[in-house]
């Protein structure tokens, strides 16, 4: 199948799915998100045991996150349930094979949580990861939160929202994001050993044990009233002036002034 912001490849019970969309800086749009699920689905009906999520080329920036473009500018959820990169990391999480994230430069924003949304990370030193909505004054999901509550401890989840500043790359290792570090030259090869080890054991046990793993990690149940007391902080943020200064700053390409009061 030709895609023109992905590339996809089989071989060896592993699949790949390489982001290929650098004008972008590999952003999570809808166009390149479509294809995603396309692949998807497809691999879903093949004899596949791994799938890679990688990069086509070692860049810069692995993946830019949501692409800030195609958010509202105001007053309506910026990240409903049904937003395509919402949509998507369920299905990433739900794929029934283990997903690999092979990570060779900087991971922004919903990236990141793609990231958490995969079964094993591993990356380069250039690899740095950080998670943004406190630079659009952006209300994330609990969902979301959740994910990053799974991989690592809560005060390393809030100083990575509170700051949105990157983590380095030997640190995303000792904090849990990396299962592995290592130097670029060894990173393909060895990705690709650990998904020949993944694709030589039993594919029923694995697709079990992630489904246990994934249905287990979310199994805290959350009272109606708490969710809509979270839902409600949620759209005092959207709704309010922050989100906007913060979308209008990053379109207008200056750093955002928050905390204005509203005109």
């Amino acid at each position: 199948m030709n895609y023109q912001y992905i590339k996809t490849e089989q071989a060896d019970l592993i699949a790949t799915i390489r982001f290929n969309h650098y004008e972008k800086r590999n952003a999570l749009s809808e166009c390149l998100i479509e294809e995603m699920h396309h692949a998807l689905e497809v691999f879903g009906k093949e004899d596949v045991r791994v799938l890679v999520l990688r990069s086509d080329q070692k860049n810069k920036v692995w993946s830019a996150g949501h692409d800030v473009m195609e958010l509202p500018r105001s007053e309506r959820d910026p990240l409903p349930a049904d937003d395509p990169v919402m949509v998507l990391l369920k299905s990433i999480r739900a794929f029934r094979a283990p997903v690999i994230a092979m990570v060779d430069g900087s991971v922004w924003g919903a990236s990141t949580d793609l990231i958490m949304s995969c079964d094993i990370a591993i990356g380069d030193h250039d690899s740095t990861f950080a998670i943004t909505p406190a630079k659009l004054g952006l209300p994330y999901t609990a969902s979301g939160i959740l994910h990053f509550m799974s991989r690592m401890p809560l005060n390393v989840v809030k100083e990575m929202f509170l700051t949105a500043d990157p983590i380095g790359a030997d640190r995303a290792l000792q904090i849990g994001i990396l299962n592995h570090l290592y130097v670029s030259g060894e990173l393909e090869n060895k990705t690709y050993q650990m998904a020949r080890t993944i694709a030589s054991r039993s594919p029923q046990a694995n697709s079990v044990l992630k489904a246990q793993a994934q249905m287990l990690s979310d199994a805290a149940v959350m009272n109606p009233a708490v969710f809509e007391h979270l839902q409600s902080l949620r759209k005092n943020v959207y709704m309010g002036s922050d989100y906007r200064e913060g979308i209008t700053a990053f379109l207008e390409r200056r750093e955002p002034v928050f905390g204005q009061a509203v005109k």
